[in-house]
């Protein structure tokens, strides 16, 4: 019988957010997989933790899944923890989890402190839609890509960044976005010092050029308002005629009846009168 891998979240900062029933499993377990053993050794010796771990992080996360996967088919039972918050979630996991669906393995999660819904909660920002982005990507066009969809999205979008790239990444939303977008930088969450500072992605990056980053930092960005949404869609057509206009639906896969429709809402105007400019400036 195949044992059960479960998924144990650690505190992202106080130790004393780490639950029970993580504790009691941690100890019950026959391996605990550690992002960083050295990390993770701290955790363990302070709540007298003494079960066996290994090394599983996202340099060896393909090669060490398959072990740790043959180790579930013999019977053994594994929790995965990171080096704070939710395994899978930015951190290993997901590919051991993919791993043990597909091998038939249980999968349970020990659920308790994570960043990023810490830093939401907290952030003063919208909370009733949100898309979680990550770390912004290092190479060039996956960057410009993940940039390409915060600039389009209206609900508020969650980033999380290093110390040594918190400028850079404030720079690149700022030519993205537009310096006046809100955004909230939350830091030392949980900790003793925890700092939570809802301004503008301008006014952050003015006040880094007196103070250096210090700490992980969770972004809270503002979704794209709705009036900001709808003036971006209006330029898309205020300067075309109205076949242009209608062809630009089409080309979204409308057909011609539907865009015409489409125009008349975009204008203000009837469907009619869309037929009659169609007509008029097919005639010109």
């Amino acid at each position: 019988m195949a044992g059960i891998l479960y998924l144990c979240a650690t505190p992202i900062g106080n130790l004393e957010d780490m639950t029970a029933r993580g504790l009691r499993m941690l100890k019950e377990v026959d391996l605990i997989a550690c992002e960083d053993t050295r990390t993770s050794g701290h955790l363990l010796k302070y709540f007298g933790i003494t079960t066996p771990v290994t090394s599983y992080h996202k340099f060896n996360e393909e090669t060490k899944g398959e072990e740790l996967l043959r180790k579930l088919l013999a019977g053994q039972s594994i929790a995965v923890i990171t080096d704070a918050g939710m395994p899978g979630i930015s951190d290993p996991g997901e590919i051991l989890v993919r791993k043990c669906h597909e091998a038939g393995v249980t999968v349970t999660a020990l659920p308790g402190a994570s960043a990023s819904v810490t830093a939401l909660a907290l952030s003063g920002q919208a909370t009733r839609r949100f898309v979680f982005e990550g770390f912004l990507p290092t190479e060039t066009k996956e960057k410009e890509e993940a940039l390409s969809r915060i600039r389009k999205e209206e609900r508020t979008v969650i980033l999380y960044e290093a110390p040594h790239r918190l400028i850079r990444t404030l720079t690149s939303l700022r030519e993205t976005v537009g310096g006046g977008r809100s955004i909230s930088l939350c830091r030392e969450l949980t900790k003793k010092h925890e700092e939570i500072v809802k301004t503008t992605i301008g006014e952050a990056l003015a006040a880094y050029e007196t103070k250096e980053p210090r700490g992980e930092y969770v972004l809270v960005l503002a979704g794209k308002s709705h009036e900001e949404a709808v003036r971006e869609e209006t330029a898309k057509w205020q300067d075309m005629d109205i076949s242009s206009h209608v062809a630009m639906y089409e080309a979204r896969g409308q057909d011609h009846k539907t865009a015409m429709k489409s125009v008349a809402a975009d204008r203000g105007i009837s469907r009619r009168d869309v037929y009659q400019a169609l007509l008029k400036e097919k005639d010109n």
